[in-house]
C-alpha cells in the first residue's frame, strides 16, 4: 500500500528551486498516485484513518495550539478584524470539535461504489451508474484553519486525494493539522501524499493550481470574494464554489413576534463571520413588532444600516447606501429593509441575494410554500436561522463549502458532492447491428 512521497521538508527545499508550475506538477503527480491507492480501500480502511487521523490531531493538540497562537499573533499585528481572528482562532474546544468531525465524518455512508440506478435494455445489456471518487480535488482556502481537517477528511473518505493551499493568516496553523493528520494516516499504512498542503505561500502557486488541467480534477475556493471571484476568473480546472453569501431573512406579516426575534438574532450574531450568517434583514411592513426586533439587534451590538422606513423604528439605525444591499459584511453590521409584503420581499430577493441561503420567518403556510418555490437559492428555510447552512447541521458531516451554482452539486457539499460517476454495463455477447 505504500506510495513514494516527499516529505515537508523536502517539499520546503523543492519549492524554494522549482518554479510554481513544476512544484504543482510534482505534487500534483504524487497525490494522483496516492489517489489510485485511496480507490483500493474498503469502506472499514477509509474509516480506520480517519479515526486514526483523529487521534493524532488530539495527541498534537499543544503542537497545534501553539502553532495557532503565533497565527494569531501575527494577524492582531497586521490588524485582522475581530471576525478574521475568531475564523483563525483555536483552542482546546474548537480543536477537539475539528477532530470530533473528522471522526463523524468516518461514520458517515461511504458513497463510492453506491448503484446509483440500475436497468436492462431490450437486448440484455444490463446498465447502472456507479458513484467513483472525482481524482484529484486542489482547496484554495484563507484564514480558517479547520478547513484543513474538514478537506482532508471528506476528501479521504469519497476516496479523493486533495492537495491544500491555505492561507498565510493561517500558515503555522495548517501545517501543523496537516502534519497531525498525515501522521495518523501514515500510522494505518495510508500514503501521506494523499492530503499534501502546498509548502509556499508564493501567489503563483495559485495560478498554478487553477491551470493545472488534466493533474487536478476540481479546484474548490474558500475564503472571501477577491480570492473566489479570481479562481472563477482564470481557473481552466472545473471549480465548485459560491461567490458571496449575502443571506436574507423576511419577517413576514404573519411571523411569531418571539420566533422571529429569536431567529434574527441567532441569525446575524451567533457567528458574524460565516457564509451563512444574515447580512440583510426585510421587515414585512405589517408586521407588528418590528421595533422590537431592530431594538434587539441594537443591544446586542449589531450596526443597522437601513432605508427610510426601516431608519423611522428606532434612531441609532444608520442610512443605507445602494452598495449596502449587495454587501457580504461578516461583522456586526446588517442591513434593513421595510416592505410592502411577500411580492416585494421576493422582488429585493430576486434582486439582491447571492443564492446562497435566504430564510422566512412566518405562520403562514401559504407564504412560507411560495417563498420556498419561488427563491432561487441553494438554501431556504422557514422559521429558522440562516446560521443552519451547514454541511454537519445537515447531517452530512464536515463540509467542503457551499455551491450556488446549478451544476453538479448545490448547497452544503459533502461526500456526495465529492464523487461523480460512470456507466458500468454487463452483457452476453451483444453486438451492435
Amino acid at each position: 500500500m505504500n506510495v513514494q512521497t516527499t516529505s515537508v521538508v523536502d517539499q520546503a527545499e523543492r519549492s524554494s528551486i522549482e518554479s510554481p508550475e513544476a512544484l504543482v506538477a510534482g505534487m500534483a503527480r504524487e497525490g494522483r498516485a496516492a489517489q489510485r491507492v485511496l480507490a483500493r480501500l474498503s469502506d472499514d480502511q477509509k474509516a480506520e484513518a480517519l479515526r486514526a487521523a483523529a487521534q493524532a490531531l488530539r495527541d498534537a493538540q499543544p503542537a497545534i495550539l501553539e502553532a495557532n497562537a503565533r497565527d494569531v499573533a501575527a494577524g492582531e499585528e497586521k490588524g485582522l478584524t475581530g471576525a478574521m481572528l475568531d475564523r483563525l482562532r483555536l483552542d482546546p474546544a474548537r480543536l477537539a470539535g475539528i477532530a470530533d468531525a473528522v471522526e463523524q465524518v468516518a461514520a458517515l455512508p461511504d458513497p463510492v461504489g453506491e448503484v446509483i440506478d440500475a436497468s436492462e435494455r431490450p437486448n440484455g445489456l444490463k446498465l447502472s451508474r456507479v458513484r467513483i471518487p472525482i481524482g484529484l480535488i486542489g482547496i484554495i482556502y484563507e484564514s480558517r484553519p479547520n478547513v484543513t481537517a474538514d478537506a482532508a477528511a471528506l476528501c479521504l473518505r469519497s476516496g479523493n486525494a486533495v492537495l491544500l493551499r491555505g492561507g498565510s493568516e493561517a500558515l503555522h496553523s495548517n501545517r501543523a493539522i496537516q502534519a497531525a493528520f498525515a501522521s495518523g494516516l501514515e500510522s494505518v499504512g495510508i500514503p501521506a501524499a494523499a492530503i499534501q498542503l502546498v509548502p509556499t505561500q508564493d501567489r503563483a502557486v495559485v495560478g498554478a493550481m487553477l491551470t493545472a488541467a488534466g493533474l487536478i480534477d476540481m479546484i474548490v475556493p474558500r475564503g472571501g470574494k477577491s480570492l473566489v471571484a479570481r479562481v472563477q476568473a482564470d481557473a481552466r480546472v472545473p471549480v465548485l464554489a459560491h461567490l458571496d453569501g449575502i443571506c436574507h431573512t423576511y419577517i413576514h406579516s404573519a411571523a411569531d413576534p418571539e420566533m422571529a426575534r429569536q431567529v434574527a438574532l441567532n441569525a446575524k450574531m451567533r457567528r458574524t463571520g460565516i457564509c451563512g450568517a444574515m447580512e440583510t434583514l426585510l421587515l414585512d411592513t405589517q408586521f407588528p413588532a418590528s421595533r422590537a426586533v431592530v431594538t434587539a439587534l441594537l443591544e446586542a451590538g449589531c450596526e443597522l444600516r437601513g432605508d427610510a422606513r426601516a431608519r423611522a423604528l428606532d434612531t441609532r439605525i444608520l442610512p443605507a447606501s445602494d452598495e449596502d444591499w449587495d454587501t457580504e459584511y461578516l461583522d456586526a453590521v446588517l442591513s434593513v429593509a421595510v416592505v410592502d409584503g411577500l411580492d416585494a420581499a421576493l422582488d429585493h430577493i430576486a434582486a439582491h441575494s447571492s443564492h446562497h441561503t435566504d430564510a422566512i420567518v412566518t405562520g403562514d403556510d401559504a407564504a412560507a410554500a411560495r417563498f420556498l418555490n419561488e427563491v432561487d437559492s441553494a438554501i431556504v428555510m422557514v422559521n429558522a436561522s440562516s446560521q443552519f447552512a451547514d454541511g454537519g447541521e445537515f447531517g452530512l458531516g464536515a463540509e467542503i463549502g457551499i455551491a450556488t451554482g446549478r451544476l453538479h452539486a448545490r448547497g452544503p457539499v459533502a461526500l456526495e458532492g465529492l464523487t461523480t460517476y460512470k456507466w458500468q454495463v454487463r452483457g452476453s455477447g451483444q453486438t451492435r447491428p
